[in-house]
């Protein structure tokens, strides 16, 4: 018997067109406790193994109708019986007939008149190597499935220390600018206040002089005119306005800093989200603005009514960070090939939409562009962690596969992409309340 533990019966599949032989073959096979199974012709062989595959075939090589050669060739292409040992019998004796045989896909081949015990022997052996042959297989599944796995826990666990690492280290760096940023700026608005009120006292001044002393000596009406008084005292406190227009921008930054490096990392606290999308868009606003090739993207905004939701505000800032700067860089790479007028005739539109479900208890952010759009077999992979459309040392390919942790892993959320080349991309995130 063979030497491995067989849990169901061995079928073997004679098929021969002389009852003899398959008379005293099926006798040896249900001698070693097998179980024979018969065919008379290669037709009625091919449609037994289909809905009852055998362990192992013996085949005749000459038979009416199709021959052996023929049987095994449809047998072995035929994805149901492919991978079923088949062994030929035959009384040929030409090398050539038993390589084509070989080359067609038998695994071996029996001389008649045959002798049982030979038969046996390499029945035995055929099947032994057939069942090792399925063992292997099942093993290198098993294992590649494993290896799979722990690949992809491994690739989750280096995103997870990736995304740690990152936010804390630009958290740190961010807090420390914002803070530095903080510290001029509310020097500098606190005075600002008594700095308009002095222009405006010494203009009040200068005016008064001007009519209580309508005749001037020569060296005032000289510095007069040098300075051009008239429109200095109209010129000054547009100066002043654009100046608190500034400080006010500075201020919004230092927030918006603040706001992206909240120490959070380890709990979730009640944030709303409209605050991360548009300290986000202030922190972009550099790069969202019009330069000398191109108009400024436009951005529209159309909030709905959301209640704060529990979440780490920091890592969602993250995430509209990489799919804003995202857009922004495809529309960069589209803008190469357009002029100013074009993009002017049809502007670059990044448009973000809120809204609340009450009955799902969640949240949507939707986000979306009238970019480039992406192919299909990009958009199936842009998820994955390092991969990148971006030439070498334009990005890792981590930001999106980061932004789907932090909404599935850390939020249990949702993210899905819809592109269509040409058309735009669109992203749409779900998070619950």
């Amino acid at each position: 018997m063979i030497a491995v533990s067989i849990s169901k019966p061995i079928h073997i599949l004679l098929v021969d067109d002389n009852p003899n032989n398959l008379k005293v073959l099926s006798e040896a096979i249900q001698g070693c406790g097998w179980k024979a199974l018969m065919a008379t012709d290669g037709e009625s062989a091919i449609e037994q193994t289909e809905y009852a595959p055998p362990d192992l075939i013996l085949l005749d090589v000459m038979m009416a109708g199709i021959d052996g050669f023929e049987t095994c060739r449809r047998l072995k292409t035929n994805p149901i019986t492919q991978n079923i040992p088949v062994i030929f019998m035959t009384a040929l004796s030409d090398s050539t007939d038993k390589v084509a045989g070989l080359e067609i896909g038998a695994v071996d081949y029996i001389t008649k008149p045959f002798q049982q015990e030979e038969v046996i022997a390499r029945l035995k052996l055929h099947l032994k190597i057939s069942h090792l042959t399925r063992t292997l297989e099942e093993r290198v599944q098993e294992r590649t499935a494993e290896l799979t796995q722990s690949l992809e826990q491994l690739q989750q666990s280096q995103l997870q220390l990736i995304q740690s690492e990152k936010m804390s280290t630009l958290g740190q760096m961010v807090a420390g600018i914002g803070h530095e940023i903080n510290n001029p700026v509310g020097f500098v608005g606190g005075n600002f206040s008594h700095i308009e009120e002095y222009v405006k006292d010494l203009l009040r001044l200068v005016s008064l002089q001007q009519q209580k002393l309508p005749q001037p000596d020569t060296e005032i009406e000289e510095l007069v005119e040098e300075i051009d008084l008239e429109y200095l005292a109209e010129d000054l406190p547009k100066l002043l306005t654009s100046m608190r227009q500034g400080i006010t921008r500075l201020k919004d930054i230092s927030l918006s800093l603040r706001t992206f490096a909240r120490a959070d990392i380890s709990s979730q606290v009640d944030f709303q989200i409209h605050e991360g999308i548009d300290s986000t868009l202030m922190l972009l606003k550099h790069r969202l603005k019009g330069k000398g090739d191109r108009p400024k993207i436009q951005v529209v905004t159309q909030y709905g009514e959301l209640p704060p939701i529990s979440c780490y505000p920091g890592q969602l800032i993250q995430v509209f960070m990489n799919i804003i700067a995202n857009a922004i860089d495809a529309f960069d790479e589209l803008n190469l090939n357009h002029s100013y007028q074009e993009i002017a005739a049809c502007p670059n539109i990044i448009t973000i939409t809120t809204s609340v479900d009450s009955q799902q208890q969640t949240v949507t952010i939707c986000i979306q562009d009238n970019g480039p759009g992406m192919l299909a077999e990009v958009q199936a992979r842009i998820f994955e962690p390092s991969f990148t459309t971006k030439p070498v040392g334009k990005g890792t390919g981590l930001g999106l596969a980061i932004s789907y942790q932090i909404i599935v892993d850390k939020h249990n959320g949702q993210v899905n992409c819809f592109s269509i080349p040409g058309e735009g991309t669109k992203f749409i995130i779900t998070l619950p309340m």
